[in-house]
């Protein structure tokens, strides 16, 4: 007979309560919990060891001791060798793949496809680079989650530790109800002990707090003042070392983001003008610089500066800026535990939104099926039709205007097909737009009413307490909590649990936390999770406990709210001016540059028609033919093309920059991200299509009505 069965059968005749707590079983929980919550992880680690067996590169050892760096903070079960064997043997796949295609095409054409060979050395050291650096940015989010959760994690050892002073349980609740990351952190500090690595829970929990040193020491800092006051004979002094012990974590969070919020606006701003601006603005002498260089530049050439090249840089600037982010506060719910998880994660809104949008592409792209399939012999019309041939008026202007030359078909250049052009854009923002609102709306309201909740909860559960300290059971507490917050949200949170227990007979802890029936189904919140998950494991010990560790939690609710509410407001400038930039001005200037692109071919376009048509000095403006003659329309870079690049540039730059923001704001929350980036594509896209439609209508009347004035 064991000791915890010699408590329990004298526990009656001793008439005490006592608790018996049963050693966590952390070892298989730590496994189930780590595959369960982190699968990206994992793919990436099978991938890692998979492919970096077939090459065995060595890093340096400045290199290895940078990459080990990360994959501990990542808790990946890879080593550098296996990190940078998988990029280098995936550059070098993709590279022999790439010499045999050209050598084949060489075999079939004659010709040296350089063009190709460059494009697939490009694309190959992007995915080196992003391969190599995959576990940096998997260390990144890791650290960024996880340090959203610091101030919860020393709170609830904070709490545990003032009605018992044992680190081990404390260290143990913590584990139990923190969720992933730092919840998966804190299982590994007992797995480490179980494995043998370390002998005792401080040895692990110092080890484990090291790996934090150059990101967040005031986490360190505040453990040490927990570890301390296990030292402290007297219990008031014990109680006050341990109430310092957050207000570090607090005061240390705050003057790091303080640091950060201007530190971040010179990046901020380099990423605007580098990012956006610049090539944007160099857009609008594309057009002109295809002609002078004699058709060197071509379409994909333009696709691949804009769609490949410059995303990537801006990606790589806001990598900087988000790696740079301090942690210890954000949002730090997981988004799989909520009920409605599964309706964000379906990919059914993506079909019904591709369904919506393939009507809108075609638009696009009917020039090309006009040109290049067999539709319009199936309905009796011309390829490229003039409007006299559609019976729209006497204009022998062509609908699309495509250039039929020695080397192949060239255009569409008409005004008419590059507004058609901006369909596909269009098309391809409502997609996402469409798709990750259908899978964010439920999800992000019933977030909100949960924040209304929150908001409340603060002040309820200074009430609760109270009524505690009186003597009133925590069974029976419920009920007029109920009754004194009636008309507010809360009244129905405490109006569930109380008919869970005297209509259902539940216990205490079913009424809130049953998967059926319990109260937290309807008020899915981790503030709300948190304070109840005390408040059972305080009454275990007494109501009073119990009624001082839900005082306690009402304080520091109220003091964390109100630095986070301090926290926005020094990033609000930030946010604010990157979230004009992306919304108003880059979408209204692109719409402008589009149009000069437009205006500068139809002028191009009538004036070499014209000469061909009329005499040079009919003009009026001397020898022009010359001048003209230098800019061949047919090796100019179709508007179309250019509309279609800048379109979809708009909409990678609105991804790169929502996550950037979002993640400055508060730190790896993918529903908000995804919410966000619903909102500022249609936003963002809506202006471009408006501004780009008006200006291309605009400056092409008024370039018609100049060259018309020199009477062609």
């Amino acid at each position: 007979m064991d000791a915890s069965e010699i408590i329990r059968k004298y526990e009656k005749k001793l008439g005490q309560n006592v608790e018996v707590e049963e050693p966590a079983d952390f070892s298989q929980e730590y496994q189930r919990f780590r595959k369960e919550m982190a699968p990206e992880l994992t793919r990436y680690e099978n991938l890692a060891k998979s492919f970096g067996s077939i090459i065995r590169i060595r890093p340096s050892h400045k290199d290895r001791e940078k990459i080990q760096n990360y994959i501990d903070t990542a808790r990946l079960e890879i080593t550098p060798e296996d990190a940078l064997s998988f990029a280098a043997t995936s550059f070098i796949l993709i590279f022999v793949t790439a010499i045999l295609i050209s050598a084949l095409i060489i075999f079939l054409t004659s010709s040296i496809p350089f063009q190709f060979f460059l494009f697939a050395i490009i694309i190959d050291s992007f995915i080196f680079y992003y391969l190599y650096t995959k576990p940096k940015r998997i260390a990144n989010k890791y650290r960024l989650k996880a340090s959203s959760q610091m101030v919860q994690a020393v709170l609830y050892v904070v709490i545990y530790m003032k009605n018992a002073s044992n680190l081990e349980r404390a260290i143990a609740f913590a584990a139990r109800n923190l969720q992933y990351p730092l919840g998966l952190d804190f299982k590994k500090i007992f797995w480490d002990v179980e494995t043998g690595k370390f002998s005792t829970i401080k040895e692990s929990l110092d080890a484990y707090l090291e790996t934090w040193r150059d990101y967040s020491p005031e986490f360190i800092e505040a453990f040490h003042l927990v570890e301390s006051s296990l030292y402290e004979p007297l219990e008031p002094r014990r109680i006050q070392i341990l109430e310092k012990a957050l207000n570090v974590i607090l005061d240390g969070v705050y003057d790091k983001i303080l640091r950060y919020s201007h530190d971040v606006k010179a990046p901020l701003t380099n990423l605007y003008m580098l990012g956006i601006i610049l090539p944007t603005l160099g857009l609008a002498l594309l057009p002109l610089a295809s002609t002078l260089l004699g058709g060197l530049i071509k379409w994909y050439h333009i696709f691949i500066l804009f769609n490949l090249l410059i995303p990537f840089l801006v990606f790589y600037l806001t990598t900087e800026i988000t790696s740079k982010r301090p942690g210890g506060y954000g949002e730090s719910d997981v988004i799989e535990l909520h009920p409605l998880y599964p309706q964000y994660k379906s990919n059914i809104p993506y079909l019904l939104s591709f369904i919506i949008v393939l009507p809108i592409i075609i638009i696009g792209i009917l020039p090309f099926i006009f040109q290049f399939t067999p539709l319009p012999d199936y309905l009796g019309m011309l390829k490229d039709p003039s409007f006299s041939d559609l019976g729209l008026g006497s204009s022998d202007t062509k609908l699309f205007d495509f250039k039929i030359t020695s080397t192949g078909t060239k255009g569409p250049f008409s005004q008419y097909a590059l507004i058609l052009s901006l369909f596909i854009p269009l098309g391809f923002a409502l997609f996402f737009s469409i798709a990750l609102k259908m899978k964010t709306k439920e999800i992000i309201k019933s977030r909100e009413e949960n924040k209304k909740l929150e908001d409340e909860f603060s002040s309820s559960l200074f009430q609760l307490g109270n009524r505690l300290g009186e003597g009133i059971p925590a069974e029976i507490v419920f009920s007029h909590v109920a009754e004194s917050t009636k008309g507010q949200v809360t009244e129905s949170f405490f109006k569930t649990i109380n008919t869970n227990i005297q209509q259902l007979g539940m216990s205490l802890e079913d009424s809130i936390f049953n998967k059926q029936r319990g109260a937290l189904i309807f008020f899915p919140s981790n503030l709300i999770a948190t304070s109840m998950k005390i408040l059972i494991e305080s009454v275990k010990k007494g109501l009073n406990i119990a009624a001082q560790s839900i005082i306690a939690i009402s304080e520091y609710v109220k003091n964390i709210k109100r630095i986070n509410e301090r926290l926005r407001d020094l990033l609000a400038e930030i946010i604010s001016d990157m979230k004009s930039n992306m919304n108003f001005l880059a979408p209204l200037l692109s719409g402008i540059v589009i149009g000069l692109a437009s205006m500068i071919t139809l002028i191009l376009n009538q004036l070499q028609s014209a000469i061909g048509a009329t005499e040079t000095s009919a003009l009026g403006i001397g020898n022009i033919t010359n001048i003209i003659s230098i800019f061949n329309l047919e090796e100019m870079i179709p508007p179309y093309f250019l509309q279609i690049a800048i379109g979809l540039y708009i909409i990678q730059i609105v991804f790169i920059i929502t996550t950037t923001l979002v993640t400055i704001d508060a730190g790896e929350d993918k529903l908000k991200r995804d919410y966000e980036m619903a909102r500022n594509l249609k936003k963002s896209l809506y202006l471009y299509i408006i501004t780009a439609a008006i200006s291309i209508i605009l400056l092409g009347l008024i370039s018609s009505a100049v060259l018309g004035g020199l009477k062609l």
